[in-house]
C-alpha cells in the first residue's frame, strides 16, 4: 500500500465546481496564487489579526472575513488598511474568502494581487459558507492510499478482498456480482480516511465499471449487468484475505480469535481465507459478509457456543437435565 497526505490548489478547488455543494465561489483578484495549497482543513476567522493580532495565523488555511471583518476594515484609515492586509498576507495563507455577498475593499483586491494571494468572494453567509467549505476540504484533503484488492458492497456491508496477484480476487468478485451484489472497484481501490474512523473506497475514474477477468479481459459491470451492480464509493467495514491452501498449515476453525487489517492507521476486522480446488469461495465470502453483520449486531455465533460448552463443563449435572437443560439460552416465550 502507498499513501499520501494530499494538498488541493485553489484552482482545483474552484475548478471542483463548489457551487453544486451549494458553495458558489467567484475569484476577486489574485488570480496569480491559484496554485497556492491548501493543506489543512480547518478554517481561520481571525478577525483579530487584521487588528494586529496575527501571531495565531496558520499557512495552509484559508482565511474568512465576514461581516465583521468587513467592516472593521472599511473603519480603517487607507494606510492602516493596507498595513493590516500585508501584515496578513505575509503569513503565507492560500486564500482569503470574502462571504455573505459583501463588496471588498480596494485595498483588498490591491493586496491580494501585490501578494498573489487569491480573493474569493461567495453570497453564502458565514457560517454555512464555512461548513460547506469544511465539508468539502475534508474530503479533498483526506489521507489516502492504494490498495491492489477489490471492493464489493455485499448485503450493504463494504467488503475488501485481498491476496497475491492470480488468487482469484476478479473471478470471486464477478462471481458475487452475479449473485445480485455490487462492484466498487476491481484490482485498484482507492481508500482515504475520513473523520476519525472511517475508511472510504472508491474506484479510480479511469477504471471506474471495469474489471480485469483472467481469460475474458476487459469487461464493463455496468453494461453486462445494469446500473445497479455497481456503485461510485462503499465504507470498508470487513478485508477478507484470500490464500493458498498449505497442507499442513492450521487454519482457524472456531472463529473465536479476532484479527485485524491495518488501514491507514485504523484496524478493519479481518478473515483469512483458504483458497483450494473444489471451494466455493464466493459463497464463502457473501457468508462471511452476513456473519460480519450479525457480529456487528451482538450476535457472535463462536463465542456463544464456546459460552454454552463452558456452562456444561462447570456444570455436569447440566447433561442429565434432559431437553430443558439450555433453556436458559432461549428467549422467553419461545418453544
Amino acid at each position: 500500500m502507498a499513501s499520501a497526505t494530499p494538498g488541493i490548489s485553489i484552482g482545483a478547488l474552484l475548478s471542483g465546481h463548489p457551487e453544486v455543494l451549494g458553495l458558489p465561489l467567484e475569484l476577486i483578484s489574485g488570480a496569480a496564487g491559484l496554485d497556492r495549497r491548501i493543506t489543512n482543513p480547518h478554517i481561520q476567522k481571525t478577525g483579530l489579526a487584521l487588528a494586529g493580532f496575527d501571531a495565531y495565523l496558520s499557512a495552509g488555511r484559508i482565511l474568512i472575513l465576514g461581516e465583521s471583518e468587513i467592516r472593521y476594515l472599511e473603519s480603517l484609515a487607507s494606510s492602516s488598511r493596507v498595513d493590516a492586509l500585508r501584515r496578513t498576507f505575509a503569513h503565507g495563507i492560500p486564500a482569503v474568502m470574502v462571504t455573505g455577498g459583501f463588496s471588498a475593499p480596494a485595498e483588498l483586491r490591491i493586496e491580494s494581487e501585490r501578494a498573489g494571494v487569491p480573493l474569493l468572494g461567495t453570497g453564502i453567509p458565514t457560517p454555512i459558507a464555512i461548513a460547506k467549505l469544511s465539508a468539502i476540504l475534508e474530503d479533498s484533503l483526506a489521507e489516502r492510499t492504494i490498495v491492489h484488492a477489490v471492493l464489493m458492497d455485499i448485503l450493504g456491508l463494504g467488503v475488501l478482498i485481498v491476496g497475491e496477484s492470480g488468487i482469484g480476487k476478479s473471478e470471486c468478485a464477478l462471481d458475487l456480482v452475479v449473485r445480485g451484489h455490487r462492484l466498487v472497484a476491481d484490482d485498484t481501490v482507492e481508500i482515504r480516511r475520513r473523520a476519525e474512523s472511517v475508511l472510504i473506497g472508491t474506484c479510480p475514474d479511469l477504471t471506474r465499471h471495469h474489471m480485469e477477468v483472467r481469460g475474458l479481459g476487459l469487461i464493463n459491470i455496468q453494461d453486462l449487468f445494469g446500473v445497479a451492480s455497481t456503485r461510485s464509493s462503499k465504507r470498508v467495514e470487513l478485508v477478507v484475505q484470500l490464500e493458498r491452501w498449505e497442507p499442513g498449515r492450521e487454519y482457524e476453525r472456531l472463529g473465536l480469535d479476532d484479527a485485524h487489517y491495518e488501514i491507514l492507521g485504523l484496524n478493519v476486522p479481518l478473515l483469512r481465507m483458504p483458497v483450494a480446488p473444489g471451494r466455493n469461495v464466493s459463497i464463502l465470502v457473501e457468508v462471511a459478509a452476513r456473519n460480519q453483520i450479525l457480529r456487528t449486531r451482538g450476535h457472535h455465533a463462536a463465542r456463544r457456543l464456546a459460552a454454552r460448552l463452558e456452562r456444561q463443563l462447570l456444570e455436569p449435572d447440566a447433561a442429565e437435565a434432559g431437553p430443558d437443560a439450555d433453556r436458559d439460552d432461549r428467549t422467553e416465550g419461545e418453544p
